[in-house]
């Protein structure tokens, strides 16, 4: 399993799955995480993008704590360069419905909209030739093990 603590500060480029962000935000990373971030050229999805404003959607309007949450996610999205978003490709998607599927039939894990998105994460991420960068240990093992030496960092 590729643990953080074992990844090099200075390596190749970073994508960020969506609970990189969140974890940042809420202050629940490892330093060793937060050194990665310091130190290496960070880029960012769609696939996250619409994750994360998917949550911002999905929040209570009437909930006191939804106004600042939604100021604190729209800053962060505001804060990602243009030139470092990217949209996998229409071949990236269809891998990832196959990927996806293949982990729901081997794991037993019931069919899921977010692990077809941690599928395409993945595929992008190796495309790339980034190191994705993520706290979901369970879903992206199953992806490393079906595809490994991709470029994973598990914390």
């Amino acid at each position: 399993m590729p643990l953080v603590h074992k990844a090099v500060v200075i390596g190749r480029e970073l994508l960020l799955d969506t609970c990189v962000y969140i974890d940042v935000l809420q202050g629940k990373t490892p330093v060793e995480v937060d050194c990665l971030l310091e130190n290496r050229i960070v880029n960012h999805s769609c696939v996250a993008l619409a994750e994360m404003t998917h949550l911002m959607g999905a929040l209570d309007p009437a909930d006191k704590r939804t106004a600042s949450v939604l100021k604190t996610l729209g800053r962060t999205i505001d804060d990602i360069p243009e030139h470092r978003l990217n949209a996998p490709s229409s071949r990236m998607f269809g891998e990832a419905g196959m990927l996806a599927g293949m982990v729901t039939r081997f794991s037993g894990q019931p069919h899921s909209i977010a692990l077809l998105n941690d599928a395409l994460l993945f595929l992008q991420a190796a495309a790339t030739g980034c190191d994705l960068l993520t706290g979901n240990r369970r879903d992206f093992d199953f992806l490393d093990q079906l595809i490994p030496g991709t470029g994973l960092i598990l914390y």
